[in-house]
């Protein structure tokens, strides 16, 4: 039994442009032994493996680390930048690896545990970047490859339609014309959005 209602693996069948979108207003839900923590997702980028040079897949590139994008989609796609674990959700169809990566979240249930997570950030700092919302959360490496359609971590459903804005992925200037793609999607307006416009 969850406490919240789930997404169905069925939501994640979408092409990752689409996706990536339809995540923001969407709550990330980790339920754990030390109670449950969830945020609506406010930020996202999309990467699309096979012409995307910034995708760790680029060009269908199959190692280790980025199998499991080649699974169907709704995977859990895990990774590590210096310290931390960053969270992706598979998409696109199987055998095209995709993804698309959470970039940040509005706290809106275990505050007090995401506070005791992060207690040395404050406000919007707690959740507001990739690595902050997977230590807010108590998300680590142990989910590559878990589905997000079984607990104790996944997705319940946006309660309404955010604005959704678009621009530049965050952190990719060595990745030649694919740094100017369109493809992080932010909540308008939305504080926890990350720092970064650009």
């Amino acid at each position: 039994m969850t406490l919240y209602s789930v997404v169905p693996k069925s939501f994640y069948e979408k092409p990752t442009l689409e996706l990536s979108r339809a995540l923001i207003g969407c709550v990330l839900v980790h339920e754990t032994p030390e109670g449950p923590a969830a945020g609506r997702i406010v930020e996202t980028e999309a990467y699309i493996g096979p012409v995307d040079r910034a995708a760790h897949s680029y060009n269908y590139r199959r190692t280790k680390r980025t199998n499991v994008m080649f699974f169907s989609p709704g995977h859990v796609y895990m990774y590590t930048m210096h310290t931390h674990a960053l969270l992706n959700i598979v998409s696109g169809v199987e055998d095209s690896p995709e993804a698309v990566l959470i970039r940040a979240i509005e706290p809106v249930a275990g505050l007090e545990l995401i506070q005791k997570r992060r207690h040395r950030a404050r406000g919007i700092q707690q959740t507001n970047g990739p690595g902050k919302l997977t230590k807010a959360l108590g998300i680590d490496m142990s989910y590559y490859g878990h589905e997000l359609d079984q607990p104790p971590l996944y997705l319940s459903p946006k309660e309404s339609e955010p604005a959704v804005e678009s621009g530049p992925r965050v952190g990719i200037s060595g990745s030649g014309e694919a740094r100017h793609y369109p493809w992080r999607f932010f909540e308008t307006g939305n504080p926890y959005v990350s720092r970064w416009r650009a």
